[in-house]
């Protein structure tokens, strides 16, 4: 069976120059929360803009490679109608309408189908805060509120498959706590199938079944996310933990020589 999500060498290039992605493969099985991790610069974004179509908008292209759903080729398939197949992109930063309200919010984002008053008695049962917050205009929540609408309005398009660009960015543990949560309840409760990109990869490994550490564009790891939670340089390098399971110091890991064994 044809995994959910397939990326077959795909490269990506900005301004016709910037070579961003390089031969980048990886796959999401449906019912699978996959963890896509990486420094700053990774391609980690680029990728889920490649999946979802937003390239374009950036002066990126896919020059080479495919993007697959269900084994059939997306390559030629605008942002918009992707949305419609059951992709949906969480961007960073959340990206809410500030001018808008909350529930006007969620209007915009069933705009590929036709809702109804159920798709919002939905959301409003699994983000119950988003109820009570459903006439409040969305520039004047607090970020892990706005990060809540953020998924509540990618679920109204009833997606097959979420992106999710780092969701902890910017909020105070205890909604980060929260956030990581909800992801989890996606995929348990609702079936949701997520490939989530992440910096702080304990979260990331905590809530995904497997997961692909990316640099330089290159997919340089993989595997579940137990083995890669125990893979000492995934500890070392993304954890910041020694290979004594102890927490290293910033000054450890400013100092530290060896090289990663992937590269």
């Amino acid at each position: 069976m044809a995994p959910l999500l397939e990326l077959a060498n795909v490269e990506v290039v900005y301004d016709d120059v910037f070579l961003v992605l390089r031969g980048l493969s990886l796959a999401v099985a449906a019912g699978e929360v996959v963890a896509l991790l990486g420094a700053n610069g990774a391609g980690k974004s680029t990728t889920l803009k490649a999946i979802s179509g937003l390239l374009p908008t950036e002066h990126g292209a896919i020059t080479k490679g495919q993007v697959r759903v269900d084994g059939a080729s997306i390559m030629q398939l605008g942002a918009a109608e992707r949305v419609k197949l059951g992709v949906s992109l969480v961007m960073e930063g959340r990206r809410v309408f500030e001018h808008l309200t909350v529930h006007d919010n969620l209007v915009a984002g069933g705009y590929s189908r036709r809702i109804t008053a159920g798709d919002f008695d939905r959301i409003y049962a699994f983000l119950p805060r988003l109820a009570d917050l459903r006439t409040r205009l969305a520039g004047y929540l607090s970020g892990g509120e706005q990060q809540m609408l953020a998924i509540g309005r990618a679920l109204m398009a009833r997606p097959r498959l979420l992106l999710l660009d780092e969701p902890s960015l910017g909020l105070a543990p205890r909604l980060v706590d929260e956030v990581f949560g909800i992801i989890g309840r996606l995929n348990r409760e609702l079936g949701v199938t997520a490939l989530l990109v992440e910096q702080n990869a304990r979260r990331a490994l905590a809530v995904a079944h497997r997961g692909y550490v990316l640099e330089s564009g290159r997919i340089v790891l993989e595997g579940t996310a137990a083995e890669l939670a125990a893979n000492p340089d995934v500890k070392e390098f993304y954890l910041g933990l020694g290979e004594t399971g102890h927490r290293r110091s910033y000054r450890d890991v400013k100092h530290y020589k060896r090289r990663k064994r992937w590269l």
